[in-house]
């Protein structure tokens, strides 16, 4: 062993010390400290930074990893650089701004928000997170969280669903993992940013009770549970003010009511004033696509001409140094090139996948599939080359690469960016190497009469039906379209044995529903999407997936039929000179008329009925709840036993609601349990008073009278199976 010399010995103890000493040091203390000796230069670096793309290599810092941008630190006192990567389902490299580089492509997020399972959020996060810390970034814009309130919305696949208390705790337990990393990532896109047509004129006209008890509570319980860094401000107008100058969101909740201490940055190209920094935004993010340098050359003459006081720059950059610290950033400088288990990472990946699919229809037992059946045909859905993802600044180019890419959007914002790919394993192969004495045939689905025909010719057929989504573009409607609808229904009326695998990032309709035998919502599987749906059609998994939004049998039943902004006026000379150049069309106004109570809460207060209701999910096994005991007065407490009753081993996921007198149901908390044949495990949840509450905008304080609840055990927002009521004393607190 080599032995090294006592001096350096001494130098290298020192050094690990001094770095012991820093960590133990209160962030906030360590961001004064360095506050203290920076520069009025030094500061303003902190709060602005360029999309690194868009900067000429030559002026670029040396051996930085191109991603969504930077912002330069203050070397001589240790504050590193920040480098940012696109994220949530893995490491983006929009465009091919690193040339080849792939990385493990996570699931869809509603794919994630469909296992249900924290812990699998947290190990998501955590895998992404040490991967985009070996590749040289130390941000990572990841945790969207902005709740589905039209399932037309093009970037709902990147989020959690519609119910703020699961978005909520899982984009927590995902922040919390990829902040394991010591790096900072940023929850977005606050707030209300449910839909991306007109998403950079658009207001959304929402009362305050209403914002505080869906969308603002998932950013809350979200920021509770993964203290993110960063909070990234959204495109979007709220009652007419943009959301990165909105004093109410950034000061007032953020802020005076959760007690938030990390930064907020801006999206990419939503600053529209340097005053934005007195309502509380921090950094200026991507600065070429607004046009103006807001935060850096502008921002220096409004502190000479006195506009804004110099104490607003100490508040910001205190703000990003206190992050730093806190998460880790200054302590463990950043060493691109770092090498990376993708096997290992591809693993986690496939396990996300296969939790999140959910069974939505088995008749007859139709899966798995029967060891007997020896002549399938495969059609559809591009499944002899992947599985598709979602387009826009989330999508991962996968380990392996897209091995078929195509455009996102051939017109309009989407179209310079969004692509439209299918990477990772291939269902097909997947299929034939689970049933390797199977004769497996595989048809494009082009020509409807010859997948008909080689359908009534063969055991059983299974139908890959896809829907693109993608940041910048919503959907026209909820069909899948494409002629997918017409080649199921002629599939399924050549042999009732047909299975439909929905690849989507959205509910969609089904008019063939009643013709097919099975059906699985399999949404974006990423990196082992194909692999994770064959063994769940094979019997290998158990499903135990569901659904984490409705699924509509129509657009009528939605709060807005016609997606707002659909039709407005496209954008002018004049409204790109105000609102941007990203504008898509003129301002108008988004009305929200389900107020808090989106999703499954809206069909409950309508008494309509979904094709799929929110939480469903089936299984190869069954599953019997009982015992169930409900206690009150100052906290409502829920237990009760869960049995697998059936013959295969299984997770299942019981559901608690509870519906106030006057009030839409509203689910205050789950749990899944996996078990074996003939185990029970008995169950308790504890409620959130803030499900159970109404917020009190004059009061400013969480309230609910005392009185009476009712009690369900669900299988899902619309199967109760325990039923029972209980007293609660008055809930008074503050937000």
């Amino acid at each position: 062993m080599t032995k090294l010399p006592a001096a350096l010995c001494l130098a290298l103890i020192g050094s690990i010390s001094a770095q012991a000493r820093e960590e133990t040091v209160p962030a906030d203390r360590r961001a004064e400290n360095a506050l203290a000796e920076m520069t009025f230069a030094e500061k303003l670096r902190l709060l602005h930074g360029p999309i690194a793309a868009m900067v000429a290599p030559a002026k670029r810092p040396q051996g930085m990893t191109v991603g969504a941008g930077y912002v330069e630190g203050v070397e001589r006192l240790g504050v590193p650089m920040l480098v940012e990567t696109d994220a949530s389902l893995g490491v983006s490299n929009l465009m091919d701004m690193r040339k080849g580089e792939v990385a493990t492509a996570l699931p869809s997020g509603m794919s994630l928000a469909a296992s249900w399972d924290p812990q699998l959020a947290r190990a998501g996060g955590a895998m992404i997170g040490a991967e985009a810390r070996a590749k040289g970034f130390n941000v990572m814009l990841v945790g969207g969280v902005n709740l589905v309130r039209d399932p037309r919305a093009g970037r709902n696949f990147e989020y959690l669903g519609e119910d703020p208390l699961l978005a909520g705790i899982l984009v927590g337990g995902q922040i919390a993992g990829v902040q394991s990393n010591n790096i900072i990532a940023t929850i977005k896109h606050y707030a209300l940013n449910n839909q991306e047509t007109g998403r950079n004129v658009a207001s959304v006209e929402m009362d305050e009770a209403s914002m505080r008890e869906s969308d603002l509570l998932a950013f809350q319980i979200g920021i509770e549970r993964g203290d993110p860094g960063s909070v990234m401000c959204s495109y979007n107008r709220v009652g007419g003010i943009y959301t990165c100058e909105h004093p109410f969101l950034l000061t007032d909740v953020l802020r005076r009511d959760w007690g938030y201490k990390g930064f907020v940055m801006s999206d990419w190209g939503a600053v529209h004033s340097t005053e934005a920094i007195l309502a509380g935004l921090d950094q200026q993010s991507g600065e070429q696509l607004d046009g103006k340098r807001y935060f850096s050359d502008l921002l220096v003459k409004a502190v000479e001409e006195g506009s804004v006081p110099r104490t607003a720059i100490d508040t910001a950059a205190r703000r990003v140094l206190r992050a730093m610290y806190a998460h880790g950033v200054a302590d463990h400088p950043l060493q691109p090139g770092q090498s990376i288990d993708y096997d290992a990472h591809a693993a986690i990946a496939q396990r996300a996948a296969e939790q999140g699919i959910v069974l939505l229809r088995n008749e007859q037992n139709m899966l798995p599939l029967a060891a007997s059946v020896r002549r399938i045909v495969v059609i559809g859905g591009n499944a002899d080359i992947g599985v598709p993802g979602g387009g826009g600044s989330s999508q991962v180019a996968p380990v392996g690469g897209l091995k078929r890419v195509t455009k996102g959007a051939s017109s309009g914002p989407a179209a310079g960016f969004a692509k439209r790919g299918y990477g990772g394993t291939a269902p097909l192969d997947a299929l034939r190497a689970e049933l390797p004495d199977a004769d497996i045939r595989y048809l494009d689905g082009k020509d409807v009469a010859a997948a008909a025909g080689a359908a009534g010719a063969a055991d059983m057929a299974i139908i890959f039906a896809e829907k693109y989504a993608a940041e910048a573009i919503d959907q026209p409607d909820l069909s899948l379209g494409e002629g997918q609808d017409e080649l199921i229904d002629a599939v399924a009326s050549a042999n009732g044995k047909t299975v439909v695998v929905l690849e989507t990032g959205n509910p969609v309709i089904m008019p063939w529903q009643t013709k097919v035998s099975a059906i699985l919502s399999a949404w974006y599987g990423g990196q082992r999407g194909g692999a994770a749906i064959a063994r769940v059609l094979t019997g290998k998994v158990n499903p135990s997936g569901h659904l984490p939004v409705t699924f509509p049998a129509s657009v009528e039943q939605l709060p807005n039929p016609v997606l707002p902004g659909s039709n407005a006026p496209a954008a002018d000379k004049e409204t790109r000179a105000v609102y941007g150049l990203q504008a898509g069309t003129k301002p108008f106004d988004i009305h929200c008329p389900e107020a808090s109570d989106v999703g499954y809460r809206w069909f409950d207060r309508k008494g309509a009925k979904p094709l799929y209701p929110f939480g469903y999910g089936l299984s190869y096994t069954s599953f019997r709840y009982e015992g169930l005991k409900v206690t009150g007065g100052k906290t409502l407490t829920v237990r009760f036993t869960v049995t697998n009753s059936g013959s295969r081993e299984g997770a299942d996921v019981p559901q608690i609601y509870v519906t106030r007198p006057g009030k839409a149901k509203r689910l205050i908390g789950w749990a899944k349990p996996d078990l074996k044949p003939g185990e029970s495990r008995e169950v308790t949840v504890i409620a959130d008073p803030r499900v159970l509450a109404d917020f009190n905008a004059r009061t400013q304080r969480w309230e609910m009278s005392a009185g009476k609840l009712r009690v369900e055990v669900s299988t899902s927002a619309s199967d109760p199976v325990l039923t029972g009521v209980v007293r609660l004393d008055r809930i008074d607190r503050k937000p």
